[in-house]
């Protein structure tokens, strides 16, 4: 039976990577804000350099696996500390801390709804879908990502989705550097600003993107 710390170290872990595929993600997808036509060469070359590669895959399957205990792990221990709390306990919790960390499980919860929105938009698509090839004959993923985010109901849930990623970062990056003891009086302040920075940096970048797309691929 594992301890309520020692699912919040396997949460931090978890969420350290998933931040790091965070990164790469955004790197990847920045090929967007190329110019139209070479934006689609470059796009659909990355989109199939990382479905034909045996490491990439490797990875996506952590990737998943990662999403899942995350999940679950901060489920448990969100029953654990509803049903340990008293009314007294909670309300000095309150006063003390922010309101998004608070409300961690409403944030994951977004998030979690995005997720399944967006992976039956993108990656179930290219992994089963009909998809239409572009001049290389490859799968066109950057006609299909255009596509979707002409969608202003879909622009509107993404960054909607980026909003409650940013807060749900601020929260949980610091909070994972606590779990793991590194958390030191000295070094707090840092932690706080990259954790800050970081999500700011990358939630900002991906919502930037349906916007981009949505008022000048029209």
């Amino acid at each position: 039976m594992l301890t309520t710390l020692s699912r919040k170290m396997i949460m931090g872990l978890t969420g350290l990577f998933l931040c790091f595929f965070l990164t790469i993600h955004l790197l990847g997808n920045l090929q967007l804000f190329l110019p139209a036509e070479e934006a689609r060469i470059q796009f659909n070359w990355y989109s199939h350099l990382l479905s034909g590669n045996a490491l990439i895959k490797l990875v996506s399957y952590i990737l998943y696996l990662s999403i899942i205990i995350h999940v679950v792990d901060s489920i448990i221990i969100t029953s654990k500390n509803k049903k340990a709390s008293t009314p007294y306990q909670y309300d000095k919790r309150k006063r003390a801390s922010k309101w998004y960390s608070r409300n961690m499980g409403i944030l994951g919860t977004i998030i979690l709804i995005f997720l399944v929105i967006h992976f039956k938009n993108f990656w179930y698509v290219y992994k089963f879908g009909e998809m239409p090839l572009d001049e290389q004959g490859q799968k066109d993923l950057y006609q299909i990502v255009v596509t979707t985010f002409q969608e202003g109901w879909y622009v509107v849930i993404y960054v909607i989705a980026m909003i409650a990623l940013c807060y749900h970062l601020l929260h949980g990056i610091s909070s994972a550097f606590r779990s793991f003891g590194l958390y030191h009086p000295k070094y707090v302040r840092w932690v706080k600003y990259i954790g800050y920075a970081f999500s700011i940096i990358v939630c900002t970048g991906f919502a930037l993107m349906p916007i981009y797309i949505f008022f000048t691929m029209k």
